[in-house]
């Protein structure tokens, strides 16, 4: 499988944005996941991860959102969980394999399940959307850390779990069981970055 590199993805960004905003907005957003990702790759019992997907997956994650910007340039909060699978069509129609389009449709929240659409009425088809393989835990995992609302924030692990406790405690247990498998960032050290933050090396 040929794995796009970061100027390929960019370029699609930069396809798909309806404004510059949104363009640095969202893809620095995903930029900031793969330093977080990046960050934790460094860990001796991560290296047989496929860095290059995992970098594809980060930079790939939130280009879906794109997609719920209105001719007004505002963002659609209440379709807001659509972003994953919108995200996975424009992969589709660009002609990338079901391998990167699952980063998108599969990393929302810790997994997604056919029960948490039908019981909270979610506007998605009922599946179950769960990060699989390694690769997919790490992108998902590495995207809790950041946010995009207004300001753009770091939240630390214990931040994300509480703020995800109020989707149910079997949320909070499946982000504790992320946090054993990967381990948790070094946050502080962020720096800024060109047109937005990015992970201190």
């Amino acid at each position: 499988m040929s794995i796009p590199g970061p100027e390929e993805i960019r370029a699609l960004h930069e396809k798909h944005a309806p404004t510059a905003e949104a363009f640095t907005l969202v893809h620095t957003h995903c930029e900031i996941v793969w330093g977080i990702a990046e960050q934790l790759l460094s860990a001796p019992h991560l290296a047989h991860l496929d860095a290059e997907l995992v970098r594809a997956g980060c930079l790939l994650h939130d280009i879906g959102v794109y997609r719920l910007y209105g001719e007004d340039g505002r963002l659609d909060h209440e379709n807001y969980i659509r972003h994953g699978l919108l995200g996975h069509e424009i992969l589709e129609a660009e002609g990338f394999p079901e391998t990167l389009r699952r980063f998108c449709s599969h990393h929302t929240g810790v997994g997604l399940t056919r029960h948490d659409i039908v019981s909270q009425g979610l506007p998605i088809p009922p599946a179950d959307y769960l990060a699989v393989t390694e690769e997919e835990r790490l992108v998902m995992y590495a995207d809790k850390f950041h946010t995009k609302s207004r300001p753009s924030a770091f939240l630390s692990p214990d931040e994300y779990a509480a703020h995800v406790r109020r989707f149910g405690e079997d949320k909070v247990t499946a982000f504790q069981a992320l946090r054993a498998e990967f381990g948790d960032p070094e946050l502080d050290r962020a720096v800024p970055c060109g047109g937005g933050l990015r992970l201190g090396r």
